[in-house]
């Protein structure tokens, strides 16, 4: 009876002490006296406000939350996010001061199942000496492909071959033809592989169990899908080691590959073998998904524009009528010269929003514009709500690609790529993509949407229904002048 009474109150305590830890995790933040934290609140004990936080709706609208919050509690305020207290910023200024901190007031936190699928050396998790090695890496091999022709034609062969495959279809589902057209294309430059190799097949396999798990509740439970995107990362390792391999036992066969990013990153010495395979695997992340979901959503809202849409169709009948022949491949010179396209791609990237938020921690106590966000606490810098603020972007719940005529990309109040030290390497590489699958599209096919299909925000961002297309080939004799869906221009 006495071993039984010492195992109950054991078991008691162990509750008592659990309740204890939530209580003090939940509410202690309340008492700090360093300064004013943001006004706010931090609603249920240990979940906080994450699931209304996460509440799906419309990546072109910041959502109930945040609408509800700032009216409440401003631009800045606190909340209880993903297990820990919280800062939420929609404020320019200090979200600037947030990225162009990294690594010294603030750090890159993103929750440990995150880390659990993309592994420690994984750029998007990666902090410090790692994520500087790895940034430098993939700023050299943005670079270095820029420059190499054969990445351009690459490109502009594989969005033929995409859209040559639409001709005796009525439908397509975009996202689906997208993301084909972005795999093939990155696959081929990272790993030198083309469609028809059984690599290829291998990789986009597993790598599409990946994907789901990436976005799957955290649970790592045989047969879920974050379990298997976990099995799913570690095949997609071992079939990159096994190419990595076969190139140094046959070095004149790979040499015939030296313009890959493989092939460059086996001469890098401050990399290790793991690391150089989780780089591989973070370039046909950042290469496959978000440069597809930009795709998605620039011919949707295209689709919503008939005169923005005519007008990117004249620029790039203008720079093919320019070409000695017909098929002659898009180079360089040619990409300078899409400035409405430009303009097309920065506005899909501000109304559509990729990407919703970013992770961070304070690194100190932080004292800013009046504000104190205590040392350990999350800060969550919200991009929607800056690219969709009426007082910083005239008429921001519109899609209206001619404001870019006048407004600087690189200000404070755009930031779809991030900024300061963890900004995107490889956002050039996409828009460049972009660019030469629209020069096509708009050239050879019009089309409407054939629902009223919206990117949700779940955070990560998706066309429920897959953006469903009724697509027609422009004939030979014929001006493409795309069908729209859309009865006004909003």
């Amino acid at each position: 009876m006495a071993e039984e009474g010492l195992w109950v109150a054991i078991l008691v305590g162990g509750v008592v002490g659990f309740f204890l830890v939530v209580v003090f995790n939940h509410f202690l933040p309340l008492f700090f006296k360093g300064g004013l934290v943001p006004k706010g609140t931090f609603g249920w004990p240990l979940l906080g406000e994450t699931f209304s936080f996460l509440k799906p709706h419309s990546s072109n609208s910041v959502g109930a939350f945040l609408q509800d919050h700032c009216s409440r509690y401003g631009k800045v305020f606190k909340s209880h996010l993903f297990f820990s207290p919280s800062v939420v910023s929609c404020d320019p200024e200090l979200n600037y001061f947030i990225l162009q901190n990294e690594g010294k007031l603030f750090q890159c936190s993103y929750p440990k199942p995150i880390h659990g699928i993309l592994g420690n050396f994984s750029m998007l998790v990666a902090v410090g000496d790692t994520h500087k090695r790895l940034r430098n890496v993939a700023l050299n091999l943005v670079t270095i492909t820029k420059s190499k022709p054969q990445f351009l034609n690459d490109i502009e062969n594989i969005a033929i071959q995409i859209l040559d495959s639409w001709n005796h279809k009525p439908k397509v589902f975009f996202c689906e033809e997208a993301r084909k057209f972005t795999f093939n294309v990155i696959v081929k430059q990272v790993l030198g592989l083309t469609p028809e190799e059984p690599e290829t097949s291998k990789i986009l396999e597993d790598f599409l169990t990946f994907m789901k798990g990436l976005i799957s509740l955290p649970l790592y439970i045989p047969g879920t899908p974050y379990a298997r995107a976990v099995q799913a990362r570690s095949r997609i390792s071992s079939t990159v080691k096994a190419i990595i391999e076969e190139r140094r036992r046959n070095p004149d066969e790979s040499s015939k590959k030296k313009s890959d990013f493989l092939q460059i990153l086996l001469s890098v010495d401050t990399l290790s073998e793991d690391e150089k395979v989780s780089f591989v695997l973070d370039s046909l992340l950042g290469g496959y998904e978000t440069t597809s979901l930009l795709m998605s959503m620039a011919v949707h809202f295209l689709s919503h524009s008939p005169t923005a849409l005519q007008q990117l169709k004249e620029e790039h009948q203008k720079i093919r009528s320019m070409k000695q022949k017909k098929d002659d491949h898009l180079d360089w010179e040619d990409y300078r010269k899409m400035d409405f396209t430009q303009n097309v791609i920065n506005e899909a990237l501000r109304y559509g929003n990729v990407v919703k938020f970013v992770h961070r921690k304070a690194l100190k106590d932080v004292k800013f514009k009046g504000y104190y966000i205590p040392s350990g606490w999350k800060v969550l810098p919200v991009f929607t709500a800056i690219h969709l603020d009426p007082s910083l972007h005239a008429n921001a719940a519109e899609f209206q690609p001619w404001r870019w005529e006048s407004q600087d990309p690189t200000c404070k109040k755009f930031t779809p790529f991030g900024g300061g030290s963890r900004c995107c390497p490889g956002s050039d590489l996409a828009k460049v993509e972009v660019a030469f699958f629209l020069h096509h599209l708009v050239q050879n096919f019009r089309w409407k949407t054939e629902d009223e299909d919206q990117p949700m925000a779940y955070p990560y961002v998706e066309f429920q229904r897959g953006l469903v297309l009724n697509v027609e080939p422009c004939s030979e004799t014929t001006i493409c002048r795309a069908s729209t869906s859309v009865k006004n221009e909003g």
